[in-house]
């Protein structure tokens, strides 16, 4: 299983939740930093972060389903999905308050959960999340675009690999990124349908989570991969500026900040947990 290797690192833990194997890593103690990845991604996206902070906080870092370590799941990967899978987890082990991490469809999920979990959240990081871009013919076209690729690969098509080569050289751009961009390039057959069924789910009324953005209170941080193609900080500065307590950084990356320039990501993070109340 190719996409293991992206996951939770060994030792991991599992826990069932709705009949959801979900693999994480769980280390250090203090205040609950939960991190959650990007589609297609897995909780080795966070493995420096965890070393960085686990001395002075509890670090989880999860897989989704079917990615990573985790088992599949029932339904159709979404922000919707994820978000209520995140609330069971984290019911599960037993974390009643915490900050989370999120990039991509992660944080998606995270805007999600603390949109309908308020006292839940301390604090928020959000890395190029889903579902703060305008929908309008632009997005609608790059989605159609995105579900054609992954159903490519869902299919077996010889020409997909390939491609997905290509695609990953531009979400994940920075050198420090190269060797988790290898795993992941080799896994791309594996994770190819749970891609296709989250690029379906971001055309879908239930992913525009703009709305949400005015009754989210805790701090936000925005830490933004400024060289992304496909979730522009300028399409997104509307829904950025409508959350009441957010600030924005900026970093010389392609999608993942945390992965293409860890040591500034690391210190933004490291600001913004120090500064909570």
């Amino acid at each position: 299983m190719l996409r293991g290797e992206v996951g939770a690192a060994p030792p991991f833990n599992e826990v069932d939740v709705g009949g959801v194997r979900l693999a994480y890593n769980d280390e250090g103690y203090g205040p609950a930093v939960v991190c959650l990845h990007a589609i297609g991604h897995g909780a080795r996206d966070y493995a420096e972060l965890r070393l960085r902070l686990r001395d002075r906080f509890r670090v989880i870092a999860l897989d989704w389903p079917g990615q990573g370590q985790s088992g599949p799941d029932r339904a159709p990967a979404s922000v919707a999905r994820y978000a209520e899978l995140l609330r069971l987890f984290l019911i599960a082990i037993r974390v009643e308050r915490a900050v989370l991490i999120g990039n991509s469809i992660g944080g998606g999920a995270a805007i999600r959960y603390a949109f309908d979990q308020p006292h839940h959240v301390r604090g928020l990081v959000l890395a190029n999340p889903a579902g703060l871009d305008p929908r309008d013919r632009l997005s609608g076209w790059a989605i159609a675009a995105m579900v054609r690729l992954f159903a490519g690969g869902s299919r077996g098509a010889g020409w997909f690999p390939f491609a997905f080569a290509q695609y990953y050289k531009l979400v994940l751009s920075g050198g420090f990124a190269e060797r988790q961009r290898a795993r992941i390039v080799a896994s791309a057959a594996e994770i190819a349908p749970v891609l296709q069924q989250a690029w379906e789910s971001f055309a879908a009324p239930e992913s525009d989570l703009r709305a949400l953005a005015p009754n989210i209170h805790c701090p936000v941080l925005f830490a933004w991969a400024m060289r992304d193609r496909f979730v522009q900080l300028t399409r997104n500065l509307p829904a950025i500026r409508s959350f009441p307590s957010a600030t924005l950084e900026t970093f010389l990356a392609g999608h993942a900040p945390h992965l293409e320039t860890p040591a500034a990501f690391e210190k933004a993070v490291e600001r913004f947990l120090s500064e909570l109340p």
